[in-house]
């Protein structure tokens, strides 16, 4: 048995999951988004990754870019993807949206920056 709280909906359902064999039952949910997240969640949990990279020729104080990943990644890869980027350096100007790094830990999935940022 596994408990959890449902993050798909303001509601915020606390959700048990019971996996017998391979068959995955859910109680608790108030609609359908609930059970395919818990689902999800326990055969193959994803995230955004959110976190920031330096930056060079930034205007003002700023050294660092936030960004995220355009897609979920799996759970289990964000620490190598932290890693990857660790050493990520990016020239300004930069606008919201612009990709970063491609491919991410060889998910496919892009980081894209969250800001602008214009050159000094």
């Amino acid at each position: 048995m596994k408990e959890m709280i449902c993050i798909q909906c303001p509601v915020g359902c606390k959700l048990i999951i019971r996996k017998k064999g391979e068959e995955i039952y859910v109680e608790g949910n108030k609609c359908k988004r609930g059970k395919e997240y818990a689902i999800n969640e326990l055969r193959n949990p994803t995230r955004i990754l959110t976190t920031t990279v330096f930056i060079e020729g930034g205007k003002g104080k700023h050294e660092m870019l936030p960004v995220k990943s355009d897609r979920e990644i799996p759970k289990d890869l964000l620490e190598h993807a932290m890693k990857e980027l660790a050493g990520v350096r990016v020239k300004a100007p930069v606008k919201c949206g612009d990709i970063v790094f491609k491919n991410i830990a060889n998910t496919g999935v892009n980081i894209i920056a969250t800001r602008d940022m214009e050159e000094k």
